[in-house]
């Protein structure tokens, strides 16, 4: 176990984590350079696409030190966006070490401190490390001020590299070796594992990731799941590298998977406790924390006979994305489908294209929102996941919201427009506080449904991604809240009704009606869109009707005979209002949910 490293790497969004990865695997020589592509434990389309790690990846690395010795690296890699911080805390259970990599031109950002704070508190060696110092803009001892401030390390701790051209690569791995302790376990104990990962392969069924703190797994034991109390054989356990190795028994300190044969994906859940039917452990290892959605919205499949399989991807995704809830529901507009709760609205955009891709399912998205209670006259408190289940404002008496305390931090010049942008959302400033000369710490109250659009965005727009955002559940209180209906030749679109605070309704109206006119195709007659609260309209906006061009076809001849073809288009015209149907394509509910 000595000769043992397990670490993972904490940054923020683009500071350079999976080119730096990349150079310690070349470094190893983990991957042949036949093999080597950027970005290689990325081994999502997305994640390529967009220049994010979504996923977190375990990955095994050899490492011969100055001292003769061989060591065995156990590298597990983390995303860097607020909205997979969930991914980060699983990532940071499994450690002893982490490195923490700010960018050298940007200098510590938000995700970087909140990211550093969970390593910290699960006692993690810190190993700080400057990247992109070959940059024209690196400001390097400006930046190792900062990081100075912020762990209190000495100067020469810092190590600087630049994951593009391999600088200090070398020193990053002895340090690993030098300053990141050996796992603590006793080989000889009955078995612990904690699962931090698990994935579904449509062949070998749910693979298993986890990371042994005490005792020893061989292949072919009867293993258990502490949490669900099944039981199962370990069919193959192995070491994960670029691909998984078998092995035939792993030991106390090691990362690597099993396989059972589950088809399952209920069974197996992250943060369980792996322990032998032999020889069972007394007690189930402490998981990380809970996670807690931020935005709840409705995903249906395009086709009401795809729901069950709809709920079969949703499962199998779970089983890889730990953070997704959901529970069945059912819509007017739009049949069964499902509440889903995701951690932000990246997370959201991210879930729907994956479902796309991995499982070629493609789902209508409804307008995100939070729950809520309303109490009727006769004193009947109900809670309100949706906008439909709220009582007719006749029988309501009022409705609670959540609201939530919210801690920001960001740098003293940020302050004004950070609460500009709060007091705007209905919120309420109740502490501001220094933690240094150049970090502020900003505490507010505010409407839970507020923060579930844009406000994140907004927040790292204006504070130019140096605002650390986090908050806690608070309470519920009494709000004007009513509900926004929208409506396409007066037939109601339940899947776009919103809930909405009665001082923002017409303004919020008045938008989606806006994007609504430029989004919905143009039919052989007229489209009314409106707005309404109850029976009261706010808002209208109407698409003019497409004119085919029923005179083509006459050439010369006397007037009359144009006008008798366009009287019969007005007649048909008319026919065609009164029953046409409003058919709104995929792609307009997913803009309405990007309403600025």
């Amino acid at each position: 176990m000595k000769n043992i490293r397990n670490f993972c790497v904490i940054a923020h969004i683009d500071h350079g984590k999976s080119t730096l990865s990349d150079r310690l695997l070349e470094f190893t020589k983990t991957i042949s350079e036949r093999d080597m592509q950027n970005q290689a434990l990325d081994d999502m389309d997305i994640e390529r696409e967009r220049g994010i790690t979504i996923k977190s990846h375990a990955i095994q690395m050899y490492y011969n030190h100055s001292d003769g010795e061989k060591y065995t690296f156990n590298l597990i890699d983390t995303p860097g966006h607020v909205d997979f911080s969930y991914e980060v805390s699983r990532s940071i259970a499994a450690c002893e070490g982490a490195l923490l990599l700010v960018d050298a031109s940007q200098g510590i950002q938000a995700q970087t401190i909140s990211n550093l704070y969970l390593a910290i508190e699960h006692d993690l060696e810190i190993i700080p490390i400057l990247n992109k110092v070959d940059m024209e803009s690196a400001m390097i001892e400006e930046v190792s001020d900062q990081i100075i401030d912020l762990i209190g390390c000495d100067q020469e701790e810092i190590i600087l590299a630049s994951g593009k051209t391999g600088i200090g690569v070398e020193d990053i791995l002895a340090a690993i070796v030098d300053r990141v302790p050996e796992p603590q376990g006793d080989p000889k104990a009955p078995l612990q594992a904690l699962i931090f990962d698990s994935v579904f392969n449509p062949f070998r069924g749910v693979i298993t990731y986890f990371r042994i703190l005490n005792g020893s797994m061989k292949k072919g034991d009867k293993v258990r799941f502490v949490n669900t109390g099944k039981e199962y054989s370990a069919d193959e356990i192995g070491i994960l590298q670029l691909n998984q190795v078998p092995k035939k028994d792993l030991s106390a300190g090691n990362v690597g998977y099993l396989i059972t044969g589950v088809k399952v994906s209920k069974e197996i859940k992250v943060g369980d406790t792996i322990t032998t039917v032999e020889n069972p452990c007394e007690e189930a290892i402490k998981g990380f924390e809970d996670v807690k959605p931020m935005v709840f919205a409705g995903i249906f499949p395009i086709d009401n006979d795809d729901f069950e399989d709809l709920r079969d991807s949703l499962e199998k995704l779970q089983l890889n994305d730990a953070s997704l809830v959901f529970e069945p529901e059912t819509s007017v507009a739009l049949g069964f489908g499902f509440r889903c709760g995701f951690l932000g609205m990246l997370h959201l955009e991210i879930i729907q294209e994956r479902l796309s891709r991995e499982f070629d399912q493609e789902v209508i998205t409804t307008v995100p929102n939070v729950s809520y209670y309303a109490t009727t006259k006769k004193g009947v408190k109900a809670q309100i996941n949706t906008p439909t289940d709220l009582p007719n404002p006749t029988l309501l008496d009022f409705v609670e919201e959540p609201f939530i305390v919210a801690q920001i931090i960001t740098k003293p010049e940020y302050i004004g427009a950070i609460m500009t942008l709060a007091m705007e959302k209905r919120g309420m400033l109740t502490k501001q506080s220094y933690l240094t000369t150049e970090r502020v710490e900003l505490t507010f109250e505010l409407p839970l449904a507020e923060i579930v659009f844009d406000f994140y965005d907004r927040l790292k727009s204006i504070s130019r991604g140096y605002a650390s955002f986090d908050y806690s559940p608070l309470d519920y209180r009494q709000s004007d809240l009513v509900k926004l209906d929208i409506m396409l030749n007066g037939d109601a679109v339940d899947a776009l009704s919103a809930l909405v605070h009665r001082d923002k309704a017409a303004a919020f109206g008045r938008k989606i009606c806006k994007k609504l006119k430029e989004l919905l195709p143009r039919q052989q007659f007229m489209i009314a869109i409106q707005a309404a609260i109850g029976a009261k309209i706010i808002a209208r906006e109407t698409i003019s009707a497409l004119r085919k061009d029923v005179t083509a076809k006459c050439y010369g001849g006397d007037i009359t005979r144009k006008r008798k073809l366009l009287e019969k288009q007005k007649k048909g015209k008319k026919k065609m209002r009164q029953i046409g149907n409003v058919e709104v394509p995929q792609k307009a509910f997913l803009d309405v949910l990007k309403l600025d």
